[in-house]
């Protein structure tokens, strides 16, 4: 399977905050949005993405004066992506290894999607699920 499709199931909406937003103003977004990052937009596109991990991982560093900062200043700089042609299972690999949970999808730079790695452990049961009725169906037709 690829990204294209897991976007034409879920669809292509992305939450998106530029960085000189303060954190106080992106924990509001990721609570009414119910989302646990947002990818961050600047001028020149995509400049970072930030989690409800950052924020977390920051008030330790910063106590409560990280609520007055901006994003820019949490936010994780080098971030991975991919294009809708890739596959799942190259992604998760990905996600894997990096230790993330949410991966822009671009095209010609562009943002164009975001998945999750609760879109491919959806993706991953729906598989099992299928396998599981094939395999009784065959199992069923040569008894």
């Amino acid at each position: 399977m690829r990204i294209a499709d897991v976007l034409r199931s879920k669809g292509s909406d992305v939450a998106t905050v530029e960085p000189d937003t303060m954190v106080t103003e992106l924990l509001r977004h990721l609570a009414e949005r119910n989302v646990g990052a947002m990818v961050v937009v600047g001028s020149e596109g995509v400049v970072g993405i930030v989690s409800e991990r950052d924020v977390v991982r920051r008030l330790h560093e910063y106590g409560a004066g990280l609520l007055d900062r901006p994003v820019s200043s949490i936010m994780t700089k080098v971030v991975a992506t991919c294009t809708p042609e890739e596959s799942v299972d190259s992604l998760s690999v990905v996600m894997t290894e990096r230790r993330i949970r949410h991966v822009p999808v671009l095209v010609d730079g562009r943002l164009h999607g975001i998945v999750s790695i609760g879109d491919v452990v959806k993706i991953r049961m729906n598989e099992l699920e299928h396998s599981q009725e094939q395999l009784e169906a065959y199992i069923a037709g040569n008894r």
